[in-house]
């Protein structure tokens, strides 16, 4: 295999080993443990991952690490040849969080645990293992409970945002909102972008794409007048879909700060506390209805070829798979030749 360019490196997510999952059951929560071993081992033609990104919740990450914690967090990054990329802040209910547009309490809650989540951040820049990466956040609120006043509850997301925008700033952080169809005011391509315009901090504040995710967007799952592509439309029919992508990456291209690679079957999926949002699927599943590679392409290089400099790197997000394929080490390997290619079509070097 020829050498891989310099950029954008490849990351694997820890947070699949979490989200979605039961305990007591075939789909208990993996440790952080067994998710760094199974990203360390994945290896193809020489080619490993570089790092991995990660939920600063127990029994991952607690979000109320001391300094020693982030140390030994630190050191079992490096034993295991891995730096950290971005952050998950758990802003949600179930993890010591709250709603973005909730009560006064909720949204304290949230930006507590956004503070916490950009001290640890920093800590693992400080300690040289996290070179680059965002800290993720959403509304922590679900479509219904939104539409009960789209007008107002929009306004406070924005408010609670540009106060999250701060937080960040204090910590040397940039920010991503990932765009999904089960977060209120950010579940149609259309209110994830007025979201952004509203909050007005591109540099600190950006789109967190998913391509299983942006798929649905397109769908129109949630909002089906924002819909790109029509009802019963045939996925078949590579110029439609490929428009439709285009369109909807040109709108959030110039906002978007960090990219997650996946596969996609046009279906939702949800599990534990985690509400139905695109379900994700492995590269070769036979109803995926992405070309990874292409769609990609869409996120990292603009349309004459320039590419994405905001992305430095890429991750693999295979949340919600089932245990029996998340332990495989043949899954993580078939997953990092997958990024390996959107890497060799797409990357750029440090120079170029």
């Amino acid at each position: 295999m020829a050498m891989l360019p310099s950029f954008p490196r490849l990351h694997n997510a820890a947070w699949p080993g979490l989200v979605g999952k039961v305990a007591d059951t075939e789909n208990a929560p993996i440790d952080l443990d067994t998710m760094l071993r199974l990203t360390a081992n994945a290896e193809v033609d020489g080619v490993r991952f570089d790092g991995i990104d990660l939920f600063i919740t127990a029994p991952h990450v607690d979000i109320d690490s001391q300094r020693d914690d982030v140390q030994r967090l630190a050191d079992k990054l490096a034993n295991h040849n891995l730096v950290a990329g971005s952050l998950v802040a758990p802003i949600w209910h179930s993890d010591g969080g709250g709603s973005a547009m909730g009560s006064t309490e909720d949204r304290r809650r949230f930006l507590s645990q956004l503070r916490k989540t950009c001290a640890i951040g920093q800590q693992l820049r400080a300690l040289g293992m996290r070179p680059h990466g965002i800290v993720r956040i959403d509304s922590a609120v679900d479509p219904e409970t939104w539409r009960r006043d789209p007008t107002a509850n929009q306004r406070q997301i924005a408010d609670t945002f540009k106060e999250a925008v701060k937080i960040a700033r204090d910590h040397g952080e940039t920010l991503a909102a990932e765009g999904e169809i089960c977060w209120g005011g950010m579940h149609s391509w259309r209110h994830m972008l007025d979201l952004l315009e509203r909050v007005g901090e591109p540099e600190t504040l950006g789109f967190q794409a998913d391509i299983a995710h942006t798929l649905l967007y397109a769908i129109g799952y949630n909002e089906p007048k924002h819909a790109m592509l029509p009802e019963g439309f045939d996925f078949r029919d590579d110029a439609v879909l490929y428009d439709a992508l285009a369109q909807l990456t040109a709108a959030l291209r110039p906002w978007t700060t960090d990219l997650h690679i996946a596969q996609n079957d046009a279906t939702v999926l949800g599990g534990g506390t985690h509400d139905k949002t695109g379900r994700h699927c492995l590269p070769d599943d036979p109803n995926g209805k992405l070309d990874i590679t292409r769609t990609a392409g869409l996120w990292l290089r603009a349309p004459d070829g320039t590419p994405n400099r905001k992305l430095s790197h890429i991750c693999w997000d295979g949340c919600m798979f089932p245990n029996a394929v998340m332990l495989q080490q043949e899954t993580w390997n078939k997953v990092l030749a997958t990024m390996i290619e959107v890497s060799r079509v797409h990357g750029w070097s440090a120079g170029a």
